[in-house]
């Protein structure tokens, strides 16, 4: 993988280390029409306008220039020529060639799909990520997942609740970590108090009235909340929460209220715990995530999802991100999802980025070259080699 910026050996060296993601999906193990294949790599998830494609973006730009040599093409191969190579390659081919690429040495995988109206046969497990990529996998486990099939179980509502705690710690007895997406089903500003037991019956009536529909009951998703913040502190887990451009944005639902900020009130009341909270993605809001991160001592960050996105312009991201959290809380994540095109280019933007925010504070004499490939292997996977105990 090939860095733009000169940088000291050691800095260079460190940065071409082997990654943990700390964040991924599976990605598609069948292979894709071309309409298919642009809703995977648009974050909006719908078509583009007529006459029009979703290569017309820079993440679009991005794979034609980065995967298409992988897969034996010239840079920047149009896109019909692309997308018949990789037909030809096959997915199972194209996926092995992608993540190898990444340069990940552990993948630590949302089984769940990413659109609830994919079928999860359609993901590779975490395991076959692993096995595809060369690299250890783990689960990371979707807590509204779980209370979707307690729902669709149980007969009444102490039923619901009994469940509910008991799938909640045998699931998380086979994972890294616990995982919600509570910004997209309610956004993130929140009663942050434990619920009434009384409230939560009542709520619990209504759910089991429509068990099949995604949960959006504040009362209960703040006591799912709770729930997996019982199990993760016994277990010694740490809690995921998508937010901004990864936090999925529901019918009816601003972007403005997956702003991370909007969690402060919840993030402090859990700091007794010493649960470890880690805001994925965070984009546009990711100043206000890295304020998070310096003010509280369990709270993690990453950009993951959005490098690949700004492409060319995330160095300009990761400085941001750097401007104010402390780099022994911030983490690499590919925010792959649906092709494995993502997790290379998820990577490939990573190192670029944060080579060429290394090499400005080197070339300025204020970070010697000890300190930023020390900083580089943090970031990359010793934090998440810490905080996931791996």
């Amino acid at each position: 993988m090939l860095l733009s910026v000169d940088l000291p050996g050691t800095v260079r060296d460190a940065l071409l280390a082997p990654l943990v993601d700390h964040h991924c999906h599976g990605v598609r193990r069948d292979d894709l029409t071309r309409a298919q294949f642009e809703l995977l790599v648009n974050e909006g998830g719908g078509a583009s306008p007529p006459g029009t494609t979703h290569f017309d973006t820079p993440f679009g730009l991005a794979l034609r220039r980065w995967c298409a040599p992988l897969l034996d093409l010239e840079p920047h191969a149009p896109p019909a020529v692309y997308l018949a190579r990789r037909a030809e390659l096959g997915a199972a081919e194209v996926n092995r060639r992608l993540l190898a690429a990444a340069g990940v040495v552990a993948f630590l995988v949302d089984t769940a799909p990413v659109d609830v109206n994919a079928e999860e046969t359609d993901l590779l497990s975490a395991a076959e990520m692993g096995r595809h990529g060369g690299a250890a996998a783990d689960e990371l486990v979707r807590i509204e997942r779980i209370e979707q099939d307690v729902a669709e179980q149980a007969q009444v509502a102490v039923d619901y609740l009994d469940s509910l705690g008991e799938e909640l710690t045998a699931r998380a007895a086979r994972a890294v970590g616990l995982k919600t997406v509570v910004a997209a089903l309610c956004g993130l500003d929140f009663d942050p108090a434990r619920p009434s037991r009384g409230s939560v019956i009542a709520a619990a009536n209504r759910r089991l009235a429509a068990p099949k529909e995604p949960l959006t009951d504040p009362v209960l998703l703040r006591y799912l909340l709770w729930s997996t913040i019982d199990v993760a502190k016994e277990r010694g887990l740490p809690v995921q929460f998508h937010t901004g451009l990864g936090g999925g944005c529901g019918p009816g639902l601003d972007l403005h209220r997956t702003d991370p900020a909007r969690l402060s009130a919840f993030v402090a009341a859990l700091q007794p715990t010493g649960v470890p909270v880690i805001l994925l993605h965070c984009y546009p809001f990711h100043r206000q995530a890295a304020y998070l991160a310096g003010r509280y001592p369990h709270v993690y960050v990453d950009v993951g999802l959005a490098l690949p996105h700004t492409a060319a312009a995330s160095a300009r991201v990761m400085e941001e991100l750097l401007e104010l959290a402390p780099f022994h809380k911030q983490l690499f994540s590919s925010g792959c999802r649906g092709v494995a095109e993502s997790c290379l280019l998820g990577a490939l933007y990573y190192r670029q980025a944060l080579g060429t925010a290394l090499a400005a504070r080197i070339g300025a004499g204020e970070w010697n070259a000890a300190d930023a490939a020390r900083i580089t292997h943090m970031i990359g996977s010793g934090n998440a080699r810490r905080i996931y105990r791996l």
